[in-house]
């Protein structure tokens, strides 16, 4: 094994000359630095994206779901549209969909299609005239009012407008449990 051989110091009395401190200092200053640099390059979007969430919110967009002439009075049908905020990597899962509801010639009513326990979809069953969760068993009247089950919230309603003869339905993430 070949040892250093500094002259300014016998070999074996593991002393170090000046230069050689300062060179280890440098040498460990710019390790620290640079690795700090790189820790705070990973944290800064790590942190945004924990934390976005909090500060950002979907946006509400109105929603064509169909025209007027397309709903009977009195009849409640599932329409399907986009969700207000998709990412584009979301493909088929940006569909969502609302329960709608013809009240007269003018007027609609849309709710969430998702049930306010724990966000399963409902189904209308037109001879009951209720709204059912299959998942926990919750009921809810055609209103949207809780009937039956664990569900303390009515379902989410939607606000609804006529366009040019175009029902629209103002969209928002789906409300679940709050």
């Amino acid at each position: 094994m070949k040892e250093n051989h500094n002259p300014n110091h016998p070999p074996g009395s593991g002393a170090e000359t000046p230069e050689e401190i300062s060179r280890r200092k440098f040498f460990r200053d710019i390790s620290l630095i640079v690795g700090g640099c790189t820790a705070l390059g990973l944290a800064v979007p790590a942190v945004g994206f924990i934390f976005a969430p909090l500060t950002r919110r979907a946006p509400n967009v109105w929603r064509t779901v169909g025209k007027v002439e397309a709903f009977k009075i009195g009849e409640t049908v599932d329409v399907h549209y986009e969700d207000a905020s998709p990412v584009p990597w979301a493909g088929v899962t940006a569909r969502t969909a609302a329960w709608l509801r013809r009240e007269t010639a003018d007027q609609f009513v849309a709710f969430a299609i998702n049930c306010t326990h724990l966000g399963c979809p409902v189904r209308w069953l037109p001879q009951a005239r209720l709204f059912m969760c299959p998942c926990h068993g919750g009921v809810f009247y055609e209103n949207g009012a809780v009937a039956a089950g664990p569900p303390e919230r009515p379902l989410t309603r939607y606000p609804v407008r006529v366009v040019n003869g175009e029902v629209q339905i103002e969209t928002a993430p789906v409300p679940i449990m709050t």
